[in-house]
């Protein structure tokens, strides 16, 4: 999992909004829903991974995904747009073979 400049900034600033100082990791999983069929689903919490979470630090961002999610998400770029279509994290997953229109959905 790849997290962009414009992701971690994103990232630190709702961290910080939401009352966490430095010790912060960014959980990263899938779920079963959405036009496509699997969902992106996005959590600050603290910095205590589940022990069989994956651990990534990219860009001084630590993110946390679980077993079954890592098979969906590994090589995942996370990036945040704020252009026209609105703003919001945008995900460029290697595994997806669809996705919906929104980018909120894939499938594999």
């Amino acid at each position: 999992m790849e997290v962009t400049d414009k992701a971690a900034k994103t990232l630190r600033r709702i961290a910080t909004k939401e009352g966490y100082l430095d010790d912060f990791a960014l959980r990263v999983g899938v779920k079963g829903g959405g036009c496509s069929g699997l969902l992106y689903v996005l959590a600050i919490e603290e910095d205590r991974p589940n022990e069989s979470d994956r651990v990534i630090d990219d860009n001084d961002i630590k993110v946390f995904i679980d077993k079954k999610s890592y098979v969906f998400l590994a090589g995942t770029q996370l990036d945040f747009s704020d252009g026209l279509n609105g703003k919001g994290f945008v995900f460029e997953n290697p595994n997806a073979n669809r996705s919906c229109g929104c980018g909120n959905s894939f499938g594999v």
